[in-house]
């Protein structure tokens, strides 16, 4: 079933090249970490992220910069990495805690800073875990800090 809400084009298999790129880039991202023993240093996850952000067109670049910068300072023990091709920030453990969806990356219409299953935002029964973004305010810049914070408390 084709997701209508995007205007990447599926292609025979069911994945967009926009999917299918992504999955590359996974596979690459797991080559290199094998390449250097499996580890991921925080000075190169922060290259790494870095060099994504700087291949972005604006207003993705801007918007990734800022979380990055965020996430840095509300988070330092997230390490910095690339997932899927996306910026992302990772626990101690290795486990991806939240990432930027550049709205670039998928052709979609707004970007999104989402949260994995091991982030601690758990509320009650039911709880958001993605945020649609269309520019980053003040409000929005404290909105993604206190959600950091509570990822990682």
């Amino acid at each position: 079933m084709t997701d209508t809400t995007t205007t990447a084009t599926p292609t025979s298999t069911g994945w967009s090249e926009e999917e299918r790129r992504a999955m590359k880039e996974y596979a690459a991202e797991l080559k290199k970490a094998k390449g250097r023993g499996g580890k991921l240093t925080r000075e190169q996850g922060e290259l790494d992220v870095l060099e994504k952000l700087a291949e972005l067109p604006e207003p993705d670049r801007s918007m990734g910069e800022r979380i990055h910068s965020i996430v840095k300072d509300v988070a330092p023990q997230l390490v910095p990495r690339t997932w899927y091709g996306l910026p992302a920030y990772a626990n101690e453990k290795g486990k991806v805690i939240c990432f930027f969806t550049p709205a670039s990356k998928f052709k979609e219409r707004y970007a999104s800073f989402g949260f994995n299953a091991d982030a601690h935002l758990d509320e009650g029964t039911m709880w958001p875990t993605a945020w649609a973004i269309t520019a980053i305010t003040p409000e929005v810049e404290r909105q993604i800090a206190s959600l950091v914070k509570k990822a990682v408390s």
